[in-house]
């Protein structure tokens, strides 16, 4: 894939900003006529650029600098990249990052097939075929909190089958978790950490919206929340345990402002594509649609902060229909990733979401923090 079809098609009418780490310290830059402006002078943090009145406005209105074209710094955006940079971090930093699960009926139903199997990917087929006959065609037209969804979870737990995961995908409270620490997901380029134990995962391909403060979606990006499967499926009071690990959110390569070329609307219907590409050969495909996912975005957002403040906005991933079953290495043992995967999560108007599957341990480790942030921003006022 060259790099620039790692942008989204209509480049040229996409308004991108996101971060950038050169030179010891992170920048914020827009992306202009395949160029990586540095808009640092407009506000000190992605969190600031977001709250604006009209961050679309304000943009596109800076001058800002250049710092060179966008290609060069995509190719140098690998695991092996150089210290000083430059190259793409994620676009968010003070945002806390937050997760909504069980948003699609299919990987409701995965979540189901995890925990009866509890955790043991071996085990999963013998539950997936009645799983999916007993649920799949019933729960797809059901509206999460309505009467209709209420009557399925009585007849569900008539017939035994009633979950944990099932009341969050059917009734009226969303799943939402913090997914990973605020400056801790890593950009474009970058490994994507598994946790050392774990023996059945996958990706999870994701649109993750940007929030302001003031709890208005004000752009989107791309995301992958790992999903560890057996941690999972033992427990899901192993959720921590296996969503918050070094490096394993990932988030990018820009956040796309909404402007009236882009908006809730084509988050609503954007499809995702995702491709693992393995040391050993092996590929897999698929695809997610936010077309059938079956909680609405603004619904998310709005038990995100219902009982709930952000005052430096907050990032959101919505949920994924993708949950790969196909065999990797041996008959009914489905899909789990191996160091050296790489990963490809795309949408046609947001991008490419490149990352190298490595373990959370020999991950790079995560130094760059809140406190290293504010003492780069005091330096750049105090020289």
């Amino acid at each position: 894939m060259r790099n620039r079809d790692l942008l989204p098609v209509d480049l040229h009418r996409a308004l991108l900003v996101g971060r950038l780490w050169l030179d010891g310290a992170p920048r914020l830059i827009a992306v202009r006529a395949g160029e990586a402006i540095d808009i640092s002078g407009l506000a000190p943090t992605m969190s600031d650029l977001l709250d604006m009145d009209d961050p679309a406005a304000a943009v596109r209105a800076v001058r800002g600098s250049p710092i060179g074209a966008i290609d060069d710094i995509l190719e140098r955006s690998t695991p092996r990249r150089a210290a000083a940079g430059p190259f793409l971090l994620a676009p968010c930093d003070l945002q806390a990052i937050k997760a909504a699960g069980v948003t699609f009926v299919s990987s409701m139903i995965e979540r189901v097939v995890e925990e009866r199997a509890g955790g043991d990917a071996a085990q999963a087929e013998q539950f997936r075929a009645a799983l999916v006959s007993e649920l799949g065609s019933e729960l797809r037209a059901i509206r999460p909190g309505s009467a209709e969804a209420a009557r399925a979870k009585a007849l569900l737990s008539e017939r035994g089958l009633w979950s944990q995961y099932l009341e969050v995908g059917l009734g009226p409270d969303a799943e939402i978790f913090s997914k990973a620490q605020p400056m801790s997901a890593v950009g474009f380029g970058a490994h994507i950490g598994i946790h050392p134990r774990s023996r059945w995962n996958n990706p999870e391909p994701e649109v993750v919206l940007a929030v302001s403060s003031r709890g208005q979606v004000v752009g989107a990006t791309l995301g992958n929340d790992v999903n560890l499967r057996d941690f999972e499926g033992r427990s899901a009071l192993l959720l921590s345990r296996a969503k918050d690990n070094n490096a394993s959110c990932a988030i990018g390569p820009f956040i796309r402002l909404f402007d009236d070329g882009f908006g809730l609307d084509d988050v609503r219907a954007a499809d995702l594509m995702l491709t693992v590409d393995g040391p050993d050969g092996f590929h897999l495909s698929g695809e997610s649609s936010m077309r059938q996912i079956s909680r609405d975005p603004l619904d998310l957002v709005a038990q995100t902060i219902e009982y709930h403040h952000f005052p430096d906005g907050f990032v959101l991933f919505c949920g994924t229909l993708f949950a790969p079953t196909q065999d990797r290495d041996t008959p009914g043992g489905g899909f789990t990733h191996k160091i050296g995967d790489v990963v490809e999560i795309r949408s046609p108007l947001l991008g490419t979401l490149r990352n190298t599957v490595t373990t959370s341990d020999l991950a790079p480790p995560w130094t760059f923090g809140t406190r290293a942030l504010m003492a780069s921003l005091a330096g750049r006022v105090n020289p």
